[in-house]
């Protein structure tokens, strides 16, 4: 099948390139044009796309799926298997919150979840939020934040129906069912209700996209009249909101990726203004939690890197004082046990900690110190914790799965230590642990560090070098991949894939360092792990040399243009999601949503030659050769905010123009949705569908029926 660029797309209206001046160097961008000058307009209503632009990534799109039509029954095939691992009337555990227990569940064939409680005392479901029905008109629907009135009257709901990540709040009756006239448009999704009831919290953005503005609304008020609380000056810094489990107070947080910030808005007095814990200062992170009487002072419990302590310790203050003269250590730091996070119980503390690549939860009671932790056996595994069961029980709830041992939801009693499963994944049409295999292997880079690799494979698939693999990476913002279940892998571990994982710099799996050595001047050894993970699969005789697809989405996505154009010898596909490829450009760009909170993670190339030429040199879209690439897959969401929709558009443009070979390229952009894609579940097997169907083709799998360029990886 011929891989010729779109006919529309070379007929299109010439654009001149545009030509900047930065650090005495020029730089010509040839697909600037399709950088739409109305984003912000774009993001509110795609209808406002350029008519060129549109018909450029309506071309692309037609292209794709014209390759992608011989493998239409192969997509259908693996729409129905992942669709049959899935329990289609499937339901969360209930949480208690006072006189109910919420939870979420989905009707057999829904696409989106509905939002339930019954009467902790036993009784009927009350149907809260119907998804499906809400999500019925739009193209696309997304719940945000879900939270409940303190007397459980009212509802505070967000939904997203764009993908741009503007969320609109509505008050609901729970009796009548009726919203109320509470509306407003365009926040961030949070919600965050006063002790009394009577007012919520919320956030709007600014110009830029940017997380910025607090504002109180009482109900009732017309929201033109509502107060901002709080308006974050430093356009690199992010606001969010929260509450500690003791519900005394709600957490104004700001930062960017090195720095924080925490304001206390007391719940019981929602019309005081904030109060800073502690000023922010360069480097320094903190996160908040409280409790009322600890030795018999109400003391604030804080998570830092503070006074060295890269990998985070826990802290006390006292709320009258709670500044960072007065912080004394609870846990102390201990260099290579990461703290992830942290809760805090009348009688216990508890935290998630990672040491060795793998997750611990650990339980410290606050009366005598005395700590355990909740052991587990497998290999690699995935863990999360959630202490929200009441401030005043010894509950917490931990979800636990492996590649191979599907999700379990377990009730843990940290007194008692009583363990209790509440739920195991159920997956319909059956899955036997036993028929896989996980491993964790450490594999060295090019500088002698060990990277850890996470596998999973059929015992039926030979290690001889002849397996394909599928090899998973991201590497960024210190956000660490969970070595976790996934129903729709085995679609591709059972059709004889090696399934990897590679958890390399940028990433937390090692420390705070490991993520330290994979941002700004160290951030090429991101790449560089990636392709000695690649080439040590090859070697150990694990995969095939010429049958490796790469696979990563966003930063990770930035990940496969930097590989592709490092070795793109060495894959034979490669999937890139909503792809940050034109690196250099975004961060030389103020005015759009995330770039000015992304210095700290790459560098400000406008202010600083040095980051201006690191960058340039790494980044994908600006490193295009004249060379012979693998097959390419890239996938795009239009109201992105994000990873804006033109950077794939303009990297596979300028890669069509300039490589040496006629493999697949292929770019597909969801005119519905934003960075995460689709957002029923079952059109999100759609994407995953193409995604495995691609990696097929490109790793020449016997069932897949599309042509397939010989030379690929060559």
């Amino acid at each position: 099948m011929s891989a010729d660029r779109p006919a529309e797309a070379v007929n299109s209206p010439r654009h001149a390139p545009l030509i900047r001046q930065f650090h005495g160097e020029t730089l010509t961008d040839a697909y600037a044009w399709l950088r739409a000058e109305n984003w912000r307009d774009v993001m509110r209503d795609p209808s406002l796309l350029a008519p060129d632009i549109r018909a450029h990534l309506d071309a692309e799109n037609r292209s794709a799926d014209a390759w992608f039509a011989p493998q239409a029954n192969l997509c259908r095939t693996l729409v129905k298997e992942m669709r049959g691992r899935i329990k289609e009337d499937d339901s969360s555990v209930p949480s208690p919150d006072g006189p109910f227990a919420y939870y979420s569940r989905f009707r057999e064939g829904g696409q989106h979840p509905l939002y339930c409680r019954i009467p902790v005392s036993g009784g009927d479901e009350q149907l809260l939020l119907d998804g499906d029905a809400l999500g019925a008109e739009p193209a696309y629907f997304s719940f945000g934040d879900i939270q409940p009135s303190p007397d459980h009257r009212l509802i505070a709901w967000t939904a997203d129906t764009a993908g741009s990540e503007y969320y609109t709040l509505h008050i609901r009756d729970v009796a009548t069912g009726a919203e109320l006239p509470d509306t407003v448009e365009e926040t961030t999704g949070d919600v965050l209700w006063s002790a009394d009831g009577r007012h919520v919290f919320y956030i709007r953005r600014d110009a830029e996209h940017r997380p910025s503005f607090v504002y109180r609304h009482a109900l009732g008020a017309d929201p033109s009249t509502d107060v901002l609380v709080y308006e974050e000056p430093d356009k690199g810094f992010f606001v969010s909101l929260g509450r500690t489990q003791s519900e005394r107070f709600g957490l104004i947080s700001c930062g960017d990726h090195d720095t924080s910030e925490v304001s206390l808005l007391d719940l019981a007095r929602p019309l005081d203004a904030p109060r800073l814990v502690e000023p922010r200062r360069a480097g320094i992170r903190y996160g908040v939690e409280h409790h009322p009487d600890l030795g018999g002072v109400e003391t604030l419990v804080l998570l830092t890197n503070a006074d060295g302590a890269e990998d985070f310790k826990i802290v006390t203050a006292p709320v009258a004082a709670p500044g960072r003269a007065n912080w004394r250590d609870l846990v102390p730091h201990k260099s290579g046990r990461l703290i992830l996070s942290h809760g805090v119980l009348r009688g216990h503390l508890v935290w998630l900690e990672r040491e060795d690549g793998l997750p611990r939860l650990i339980v410290h009671a606050l009366a005598d110190g005395a700590e355990h932790a909740v052991a587990f056996e497998e290999e690699a595994y995935s863990l999360g914790v959630d202490p929200g069961h009441g401030f005043d029980k010894t509950l917490i709830r931990f979800t636990y799965s492996s590649m191979t041992t599907p999700a379990e939801v377990w009730d843990y009693d940290v007194a008692s230590r009583e363990r209790v499963l509440r739920k195991r994944q159920e997956v319909p049409s059956g899955h036997d642990p036993a028929r896989y295999v996980t491993r964790r292997l450490m594999v060295e880079a090019k500088d002698g560090a060990l990277v850890p690799v996470s596998l999973l494979f059929s015992r039926d698939t030979p290690l001889d070098g002849s397996a394909p693999c599928l090899l998973y990476g991201y590497g960024a913002y210190g956000i660490s991949i969970p070595a976790g279940f996934s129903t729709s892998r085995l679609s591709l571990v059972d059709r004889g894939f090696v399934y990897a994982i590679a958890h390399i710099r940028g990433g937390t799996e090692k420390g705070w360092r490991w993520y330290l050595d994979g941002k700004l001047r160290n951030k090429t050894n991101t790449f560089h792990d990636f392709i000695a993970v690649a080439d040590h699969l090859v070697s150990a005789g694990i995969a095939a040399p010429d049958r490796i697809v790469a696979h990563g989405g966003s930063a990770g996505g930035m990940l496969m243009g930097a590989v592709a154009n490092l070795r793109p010898d060495r894959f034979a596909g490669i999937v890139a999601e909503v792809p940050f490829v034109d690196v250099l450009n975004t961060m030389l760009d103020d005015t759009l949503p995330l770039t000015p909170p992304e210095w700290p993670e790459w560098g400000n190339p406008i202010t600083d030659a040095e980051a201006f030429r690191f960058i340039r040199a790494y980044s994908p879209y600006d490193n295009v050769a004249a060379t012979g690439y693998p097959a390419i897959l890239a996938l795009a969401g239009l109201t992105d905010p994000r990873v804006t929709y033109w950077e794939p558009a303009k990297w596979v443009a300028k890669l069509r123009a300039t490589r040496t070979n006629d493999a697949p390229l292929l770019l597909k952009t969801n005119m519905d949705a934003g960075h995460g894609g689709a957002a029923g579940r079952f059109d999100r097997l759609e994407e995953t569908a193409l995604v495995y169907a691609f990696a097929l083709a490109a790793a020449r799998v016997a069932d897949t029926v599309a042509e397939v360029v010989a030379d690929a990886a060559s």
